[in-house]
C-alpha cells in the first residue's frame, strides 16, 4: 500500500521544462513507495471529470508510473495537456456538475452582464474521492493563484512555478524563461541578416503581458532596445534613437524588442476577443503599431516580427531542465517533511520553498529604477556586482 497519493497538474500555457517536472516527481515518487495520479488539462481535470463515469476518468486522470513517463523529458509542451481553467469563475457549468448549486458572481461589462460559478466544492470533493494526500500544481500566477485557493481550503498544496514571463512574486525564476530567451535571442540574431539585407528596421514582440522580464533579458544579451510595459515610453525618443541606430550601423540597420504590454506615452494597447477563465483578453500587435509610426516619422521600412508562441515551444534549454528537476525534487522533500502551502522558488540565487503568492499581489514587475534606462530605452548593465545570477532578488 502506497504510503502517500500525490496528484500533479500542470495550468495555463505551456513552456520547455514542465516534463522534467513531472518526470522527477514520478522518479523520487517510486523510490519513497509513493502513488502519482496525473490530473490532466490542469484544473478542468478536477471541474470537468466525473469519476464515476470510466470515460471520463480516462479522459482526465493518469496513474503515472516510471513505464509511462520514462521519456517525456526529452520534449517541450506538457505530456498531461493543460487549459486555461478557473474553478472559481467558470462561465458555464460542466456536465458532470449539472444539477448541482454553487456561489455565483454577477459582473457586467460593455453593457453585457455575465454569471460565472464558483465549482470548488466540486473540486474538493474530486481530490478527496481520489485519495489525494498532496496536490503539486505547476503553472504562473494564474494557476498558482487557485492553488492559494485550495491550500485556504485545506487541501494539502505545493506550488512550482513556471512561465516564459517569470513574473510569478516570490521567486527570483520560474520554469521556461531561460528557454524564452534562448529562442529570443537565436530568432533575433538569424533575422539580423534579413533586416540588414534590407536596411530596415527590425520590430520584434514577444510575450510580457504586466512585465518586461523576458523582452529586457533578450534585450540584455542581444544588445538592442527594449520597450517594457512598468515604462511608459516616449515615442520621438524612440523613433530618434532607432534613427540614429540604422545611421551608425555599417549595416544601415536597427532592432527593438516590444513586450506585448509595452506602451508608449498617449497610446494604449487595445484588447480584443473573449476574455479567458482569469479576465485575459488577447491584445493587439503593438509591433504593427509601432511600424506605422516609425513609417510615417522618417519614412524607413520595417519587418515586424512576433515571436511570442514560438518561444514556449520545443525542448527545455540546460537551466529550465536542471532548475525543473530540482523543483520537482524540492516538492518531493516537502511532502516527506510532511510541509505544505508552500512554492518551490529561488530566492537571493538559491534554492528555497517559499509561501504560495498572495493573488491579491498580482505579477512580478520588472524594478525599472534599478534595470532598466529610461534614457536609452536599454537594460541597466552596471552595478550587478553582488546580484544573484539572474540579476534580481524577489
Amino acid at each position: 500500500m502506497a504510503t502517500k497519493r500525490i496528484g500533479i497538474l500542470t495550468g495555463g500555457g505551456d513552456v520547455p521544462g514542465l516534463n522534467s517536472v513531472i518526470k522527477s516527481v514520478v522518479y523520487r515518487s517510486s523510490e519513497m513507495d509513493c502513488e502519482v495520479t496525473g490530473i490532466r488539462k490542469g484544473w478542468e481535470g478536477l471541474t470537468h471529470v466525473n469519476l464515476e463515469d470510466p470515460a471520463s476518468r480516462a479522459q482526465y486522470i493518469l496513474r503515472l508510473n516510471r513505464e509511462n513517463t520514462r521519456t517525456i523529458d526529452r520534449t517541450g509542451g506538457t505530456f498531461l495537456h493543460t487549459s486555461r481553467t478557473n474553478p472559481a469563475r467558470m462561465k458555464a457549468l460542466p456536465v458532470a456538475c449539472k444539477g448541482e448549486s454553487f456561489p455565483q458572481s454577477q459582473s457586467t461589462k460593455m453593457g453585457a452582464a455575465s454569471v460565472t460559478y464558483d465549482v470548488t466544492s466540486r473540486v474538493l470533493h474530486n481530490i478527496e474521492e481520489l485519495d489525494l494526500d498532496y496536490l503539486i500544481a505547476i503553472g504562473g500566477d494564474d494557476t498558482l493563484s487557485y492553488a492559494a485557493r485550495l491550500d485556504k481550503e485545506g487541501v494539502k498544496v505545493i506550488g512550482v512555478p513556471k512561465t516564459m514571463d517569470n513574473d510569478v512574486r516570490n521567486t527570483e525564476y520560474c520554469i521556461g524563461f531561460s528557454s524564452a530567451v534562448t529562442r529570443a535571442m537565436n530568432a533575433i540574431e538569424r533575422q539580423r541578416t534579413t533586416v540588414g539585407s534590407h536596411e530596415r528596421i527590425g520590430i520584434f514582440r514577444v510575450f510580457g503581458r504586466d512585465a518586461g522580464y523576458t523582452a529586457l533579458y533578450t534585450a540584455y544579451v542581444t544588445s538592442v532596445r527594449c520597450c517594457i510595459p512598468e515604462y511608459k515610453f516616449n515615442l520621438s525618443h524612440l523613433i530618434e534613437l532607432l534613427a540614429r541606430d540604422r545611421k551608425l550601423n555599417p549595416s544601415n540597420y536597427a532592432l527593438v524588442i516590444l513586450s506585448e504590454g509595452a506602451e508608449w506615452e498617449g497610446y494604449k494597447v487595445v484588447e480584443y476577443g473573449e476574455a479567458d477563465a482569469f479576465g485575459h483578453r488577447h491584445k493587439t500587435n503593438v509591433g504593427e503599431a509601432l511600424s506605422d509610426e516609425v513609417k510615417k516619422a522618417i519614412h524607413a521600412e520595417t519587418i515586424v516580427s512576433d515571436l511570442t508562441y514560438d518561444l514556449r515551444s520545443g525542448s527545455p534549454d540546460f537551466v529550465d531542465k536542471m532548475v525543473a528537476s530540482t523543483f520537482a525534487g524540492m516538492a518531493m522533500d516537502c511532502i516527506v517533511k510532511g510541509e505544505h502551502g508552500f512554492m518551490t522558488a529561488i530566492s537571493h540565487g538559491c534554492y528555497a520553498t517559499v509561501p504560495i503568492p498572495d493573488p491579491k499581489l498580482g505579477p512580478r514587475k520588472v524594478d525599472v529604477e534599478t534595470m532598466y534606462n529610461t534614457e536609452r530605452y536599454r537594460p541597466t548593465y552596471a552595478h550587478k556586482l553582488d546580484l544573484p545570477l539572474f540579476l534580481t532578488r524577489a
